[in-house]
């Protein structure tokens, strides 16, 4: 009997591969403070991952401060408030993106949002997982500092992405929520971006101070994930309301990107190789 379930549950898993190992990856991309930019990735990688033939949908949970849509320069009919007040269903306020990736559009300046109690999140949560079938990733966009959502979203999710810049109050705030992460227990790991960098070996020396304070001081473990060139195709693409992935494709901001998306899937972090890494690399070495 054993060996007929065991062959029922491989013929069923070769005809509806629904496993639990299809389930999508859920997460959050956060930031100790805001103004890092922590949207504008958010919105470019989940353009980047659907161009590697993933299915993406973003939440975007930075309550009662919401913009994805304006990003994208969509215009939603409704909300997660619509959700919140249970006139409708999460797929009825769905919007379409560009590479077909689905949006759940937060409300802006909306306070009722920005306050949710444990169970309207738990329950908004669920209904997010209720898509699971429908996702390869779930990226959700919480907001800035280490208020309550910000830190509900991430102990939701599956992993979690903290964005900052090099300069040395952004690394300061990343350390705080990186340290709430650590206190509360939230992850034993994260994944760190850093944005705006003028060359590799600023972007390599920022990872290195944070991974080395956090090893030092908090009982976690960063992981690098990437870096995004400071570019002035950004200011622009949010301008015209177009991701810059799609407007500037070939600007050193989507490259940078789409390399971040790249080590998402496969899960690691590939640091800058070739001449210029290497003299930077002899630069550190002899001071």
């Amino acid at each position: 009997m054993d060996q007929a379930e065991k062959l029922r549950q491989m013929k069923n898993n070769m005809i509806n591969p629904q496993t639990s190992s299809s389930a999508p990856r859920i997460i959050a991309v956060s930031s100790g403070k805001g103004g890092v930019g922590k949207t504008n990735l958010v919105v470019n990688l989940a353009i980047a991952l659907a161009q590697q033939d993933k299915r993406v949908v973003i939440l975007d949970a930075d309550l009662g401060m919401a913009n994805i849509d304006v990003l994208l320069g969509i215009v939603p009919k409704y909300n997660l408030y619509d959700v919140i007040l249970g006139t409708k269903e999460l797929s009825e306020i769905l919007v379409t993106g560009p590479y077909n990736i689905k949006v759940i559009p937060g409300g802006s300046g909306i306070q009722e949002l920005a306050n949710l109690d444990y169970y309207q999140r738990e329950r908004l949560l669920n209904n997010i997982r209720s898509m699971d079938n429908a996702a390869d990733f779930i990226i959700i966009d919480t907001g800035a500092g280490i208020a309550k959502n910000v830190l509900g979203f991430a102990t939701a999710a599956d992993e979690v992405v903290v964005v900052m810049t090099p300069e040395p109050t952004s690394l300061t705030d990343a350390y705080g929520l990186i340290k709430a992460m650590s206190l509360y227990k939230v992850h034993s790991e994260a994944y760190l971006v850093v944005n705006r960098v003028a060359n590799d070996y600023e972007a390599q020396q920022s990872m290195d101070r944070m991974v080395k304070v956090v090893n030092r001081f908090l009982q976690m473990k960063i992981k690098p994930l990437g870096y995004i060139y400071d570019d002035k195709v950004v200011n622009k693409s949010v301008m015209k309301q177009k991701p810059f992935v799609l407007e500037y494709p070939e600007s050193s901001a989507a490259k940078s990107i789409k390399q971040i998306a790249l080590n998402l899937i496969k899960g690691s972090y590939c640091p800058p190789k070739g001449t210029v890494g290497f003299v930077q690399r002899l630069i550190r070495l002899f001071g």
